[in-house]
This record gives structure tokens, C-alpha cells and sequence, in this order.
């Protein structure tokens, strides 16, 4: 009888696997960084080989880590970066160029030109997506527009298109799989959420050979078996979803009106509205929380696309920092009469604003401003844009976003940053005692579908609290900071 499910978790800055026990309890993790490529300013590109090895290295790693063997397993769970793209030979597997990350800005111009032909509302209409460089549409266009003899090859039907999900199933099933799941897909920006089918309108549009797509699953279905060769024996692969629908998976946020906040490289808070897909007025994404049993869960999202990477900034940028973990007590030891903000749009600012152009910039900065001062100022601005998106989602979906967020990721550990975060929002803020939500919300997908995993209410019902962190901060001082906040958006916009 298998004993395990194996979650693997392709990010932005790293891959990892974890090994989850039958009870869903963390066995072992590895984990591995891979270099970020920036031809230009603004362009992010990863390796595609880069994405493999380590996907395939750390799988290996954790089950002899865990002394597990390949027959333990039950079955696969995948999560991954979403909106990243690639295209690849349908023969031979190799891609045709670099991946084109999430964060990459190239094809602002393409988007702008859509807007600009009056295309955004009835795209937003299908997709539930803003005409923004972040999704896979225009990356997609992009490359079959600028790589040598691409488009040719992609409508002689030589050439796959896929999002990270897409490019592992088809590497892990020696490509026999092409597939996706239903939340990756709706990334795109090709995709009709409202009729659940990659939609011909936007292909021809983009110029997108529909025959480069792959098939759209659920979130738990078969999306095939790994290569014998490369654990010793066949596995299925039983689960697949987008890194934040996996962590509201894993939050168990199943009910209309719950709404988790992950902390990663960017932030991407999620509100689950239930099978009402919510035409948002406040530039918020409509999207597919999960889908399971051919039925869609929509959610409203925003997401900001820089959070912890603020705090990789410190360290890494201006070297004030040498572990993520010294921003606390930096932060602690900063002049409360100082009033420094940070407004972190490094590579432009996400929801609700969507400018794509905007640069970080600070603001208030005295003689006497040192690096306890920037570490505050970068921790308080991941409470400032989570409460952008907060006030968005209360004015598409009314009082229930004044409920408890559910918070994961690694910036979650912090209880500084939590602290503020509850403070600023003026609401309680969760912390889970599994803060590895991602990787769980896909092991469990994964185990469901194998049959060893419970349905949706009984997981619901064994989430755990580790930490509520309650707002301290009185409403006058609340109110200020915000507006303050507010004021330095509108100054960088204007730069």
C-alpha cells in the first residue's frame, strides 16, 4: 500500500519537493536555487533546462533524503510559477528559447496597442484577465513573433506551447501527456473561463495556432504516468495546479467569502467566490480558484508583484541585509518618527493599478534614515499593497473581505511583518501550522485523486491554527499611514 504522495514545487527562484505522508503531514523537502537571466531591463527569462534539473534532481533527492522508495509513492502532485511560458519542439522536446518568466515586461507595448484598439474589455470579459505583460498570451505571441521561423513551425504543428505545468508533465511522461489544469489555463489570457475552453477568438487574435495548446484538465485528474527510468517505476501524476490556487487549496478556503494571502516572491491574495464568477470594477483579476468534478470554483485575485522579493532587494541590492531573518529586529529598531515609505515597483506596479511602466521609489527619507528605517519601510509595504488588494475585493464582493485572512509563505514566517499586516488591514490575520500550503494544496489534490486523501470537508476540517495576530493599531494612526501610503503610489505614478 503506497504510504506517500510526492508534491513538487516549481518556483520562480528555486525548485522543491516535498515528500507528504498519507496524513499529509511534511516527511522531507529539497530544495534547490537556479539562476534568473535579464537580457534587458525589465526582461526575466529562466532556462527551461535549468526548470527540469532541478524539478528532477530534488524529487530525487527527497525520497533518498526520506530513505523512501519509489513504490511508497501514490502518486504526483504539481504546482508551479504560473504565466511563465515556453514553447518547445513537439518532436524532440527542446525548447526553442528561454523560458519568458511571469515578471517579464517585453510586451507592454503589444498590450498597450490591444488596449488602445479597444480589445481589453471583451478579452477581460472571457478571460477574467487585464491586457497586462504579466500572462501568457502576448509572452506567446512574442515568441512565435521574434524567434526564428517559430510561427511557421507552430502552424505546421511542429511546436507545443505550455505554461511550467505543461513542460514538467511533458518531460516527467517522456511526452506522451501535453496537458494542463483548469487554474494554470486560466492564466493565459487564451483561455474562456466563463465556457472553460482555450477560446479561438483571442488565438486568432494573438496569432496563436490552437493546435500548439495543450488539453485542459481538472485540478486532481490523470495527467498521465512518469518515465519508468526515472524513479524506478511509473508514478501517476494525479494532481496539478498554479502555486496560489494550490495554497487556497491548501488553506482549505472552500468556502465562498474565505480569503488566503501568500507571500512569496510577489504577494497574491485570492477570495473565493464561490461558482460565481465576480466581473470585477476595481481592476482585480476574475479567475478559476480550483476545479474538481468538471465544476469551477472562480475567485477574485490581486497580486503584487513584489514581497519577499523587497527583502531579497535589502540583502542582495543594497547589501544592508545577509539573511531575510535581520529585517525583524532592523525593523524593531527603527525612529518611529521617521515616516520613510517604500514603494517597491521594481518591475512595475500590479493590482489595482496595472502599471506596467512605474520604478520603485522612497519617500521621507532624513539625514538620519539608515537601514533600520529601509527595512521598515520594505516590510510595511507588503501590509500597504495587501491592503490595496483588500479594499478592491471589498468593494467587487462587499463585508465578507473584512474576514479573516489566511496568510502562508515564507514572508509569512515573519511575525513583524504579520503583525503590521493585521494591524494596517485592521483585521485578524491566520497563520497555519502548515505553512508549506502550496505544496500541500497539490499533494492533496494528488492523494485525493489516488484515493488515499479525503474530500474537501474533512481537510477542511483538520487545518490548523498555529498563530492569530490581532490589530493593535489604533484607527487614527491606521488611517494616516495608509493615506501616507496612498499619497507615495499616486508620486510614483506620476514620475
Amino acid at each position: 500500500m503506497p504510504t506517500h504522495i510526492l508534491a513538487i514545487d516549481q518556483g520562480t527562484t528555486s525548485s522543491r519537493a516535498i515528500l507528504f505522508d498519507t496524513d499529509l503531514r511534511v516527511v522531507a523537502v529539497a530544495q534547490e536555487e537556479f539562476p534568473q537571466i535579464y537580457p534587458r531591463p525589465g526582461w526575466v527569462e529562466h532556462d527551461p533546462s535549468d526548470l527540469w534539473s532541478t524539478v528532477a534532481g530534488t524529487a530525487r533527492a527527497v525520497l533518498e533524503k526520506a530513505g523512501v522508495d519509489a513504490r511508497d509513492l501514490a502518486a504526483i502532485g504539481i504546482t508551479n510559477q504560473r504565466e511563465t511560458t515556453l514553447v518547445w519542439d513537439r518532436a524532440t522536446g527542446q525548447p526553442i528559447h528561454n523560458a519568458i518568466v511571469w515578471q517579464d515586461r517585453r510586451t507592454a507595448d503589444t498590450c498597450a496597442a490591444l488596449k488602445d484598439a479597444g480589445l481589453e474589455a471583451e478579452i477581460t470579459a472571457k478571460t477574467g484577465l487585464l491586457l497586462d505583460p504579466y500572462f501568457s498570451g502576448t509572452k506567446l505571441k512574442w515568441l512565435l513573433d521574434h524567434v526564428d521561423g517559430a510561427r511557421a513551425r507552430a502552424e505546421a504543428g511542429e511546436l507545443l506551447f505550455g505554461t511550467v505545468d505543461s513542460f514538467l508533465i511533458w518531460k516527467l511522461t517522456g511526452g506522451r501527456v501535453h496537458a494542463t489544469d483548469a487554474t494554470n489555463a486560466a492564466r493565459t489570457m487564451l483561455y474562456n473561463i466563463r465556457e472553460g475552453r482555450w477560446d479561438a477568438g483571442i488565438c486568432d487574435l494573438l496569432g496563436v495556432p490552437m493546435a500548439m495548446l495543450p488539453e485542459v484538465k481538472d485540478c486532481a485528474a490523470d495527467f498521465g504516468v512518469t518515465r519508468a527510468d526515472l524513479f524506478g517505476r511509473e508514478i501517476p501524476i494525479a494532481g496539478v495546479a498554479g502555486d496560489q490556487q494550490a495554497a487556497t487549496v491548501g488553506q482549505a478556503c472552500f468556502s465562498p467569502g474565505m480569503m488566503k494571502s501568500t507571500y512569496g516572491t510577489g504577494c497574491f491574495a485570492l477570495l473565493n467566490t464561490g461558482d460565481q464568477m465576480v466581473a470585477s470594477k476595481s481592476r482585480l483579476l476574475t479567475t478559476i480558484a480550483y476545479q474538481l468534478n468538471g465544476k469551477p470554483t472562480y475567485a477574485l485575485e490581486g497580486s503584487i508583484f513584489i514581497a519577499g522579493a523587497v527583502v531579497q532587494w535589502l540583502r542582495d541590492g543594497l547589501k544592508i541585509i545577509r539573511e531575510a531573518k535581520e529585517t525583524q529586529p532592523l525593523a524593531d529598531a527603527a525612529d518611529p518618527a521617521q515616516e520613510v515609505v517604500l514603494v517597491p515597483a521594481f518591475t512595475g506596479l500590479g493590482a489595482p493599478y496595472w502599471r506596467p511602466d512605474c520604478r520603485g521609489a522612497i519617500y521621507g527619507l532624513t539625514r538620519n534614515s539608515g537601514p533600520a528605517e529601509l527595512a521598515r519601510a520594505a516590510l510595511e509595504s507588503v501590509g500597504y499593497q495587501t491592503r490595496d488588494l483588500l479594499e478592491a475585493m471589498k468593494a467587487d464582493w462587499g463585508a465578507a473581505a473584512d474576514g479573516v485572512l489566511r496568510v502562508d509563505g515564507g514572508m509569512s514566517a515573519s511575525d513583524w511583518a504579520m503583525q503590521f499586516l493585521s494591524d494596517i488591514i485592521g483585521a485578524p490575520v491566520d497563520r497555519p501550522v502548515v505553512t508549506e500550503t502550496t505544496a500541500l494544496g497539490a499533494a492533496w489534490l494528488a492523494g485525493m485523486q489516488a484515493g488515499i486523501c479525503p474530500g474537501p470537508e474533512e481537510f477542511a476540517r483538520d487545518w490548523a491554527l498555529e498563530r492569530r495576530f490581532e490589530p493593535g493599531m489604533d484607527e487614527a494612526t491606521r488611517q494616516a499611514k495608509y493615506a501616507r501610503w496612498g499619497r507615495a503610489v499616486q508620486a510614483t505614478m506620476t514620475l
